[in-house]
């Protein structure tokens, strides 16, 4: 049976001081999902009814997005999801293949693997968000994963471009894969990746990375 699609913007409880930066958070996951559409406009009192809170959090997270180019701002209307081409996502996927392959690849030799195994518990909730179909969570934890484990690395700046790349793209077809059932067997390969990377077997690691990385403008731009 296909999990059930879970609402576009989960509802998040209590006030903390990263509260803006958690909103922040969801919203990019829900663009990076393909949940909130390019070139349609949301205002921020729709989103915030959405997540359950006050429209001020989700106005300044906006406006955050905004200086990251990812939505622009509509007077009296709200914020327009920017549309990226077909053509600047391929670009992205290149540059982010030319990065993170061979220096994840290069973790089964430098990285300690006490620090490998301690992302074990972040890959596991990406196979248990693909499970339940919640998008959010998954684009949510993927990110975290994968920017974590590239920071073993030691290059602050390589982890920010990665970051800001990842930020950018669009994955469609995660919806449909998640309907279909098909997202955990993605979801899996952070848990191959971690074992080829603690079992220090480099070119196994890269060919997870590769198969991995090929889903983004492969399996998950797919929306068929």
């Amino acid at each position: 049976m296909a999990p059930q699609h879970r609402p576009a913007l989960p509802v998040l409880g209590g006030r903390k001081p990263s509260y803006r930066e958690r909103v922040a958070d969801a919203l990019r996951a829900a663009l990076i999902a393909g949940e909130l559409r390019p070139g349609e406009v949301y205002s921020a009192p729709g989103l915030a009814a959405r997540f359950g809170v006050s429209a001020t959090p989700v106005r300044e997270a906006m406006l955050d997005l905004a200086k990251e180019g990812l939505v622009d701002t509509v007077p009296n209307k709200g914020f327009r999801v920017t549309v990226v081409s077909e053509r600047q996502l391929d670009e992205y996927t290149h540059i982010r293949s030319l990065i993170e392959i061979p220096t994840t690849a290069a973790l089964a030799t430098t990285a300690d693997p006490a620090d490998l195994q301690a992302l074990r518990p972040l890959a596991q909730e990406i196979v248990t968000s693909a499970a339940t179909g919640d998008l959010i969570a998954y684009v949510e934890a993927d990110l975290r994963f994968h920017l974590d484990l590239l920071s073993l690395a030691g290059n602050t700046h390589l982890v920010e471009v990665v970051q800001d790349l990842r930020r950018r793209s669009r994955l469609y077809g995660l919806t449909a894969l998640a309907e279909a059932g098909r997202l955990r067997t993605s979801a899996e390969e952070h848990l191959e990746l971690l074992d080829a990377l603690v079992a220090r077997d480099t070119e196994a690691a890269r060919k997870v990375m590769t198969q991995h990385l090929g889903h983004v403008r492969g399996l998950w731009a797919s929306t068929t």
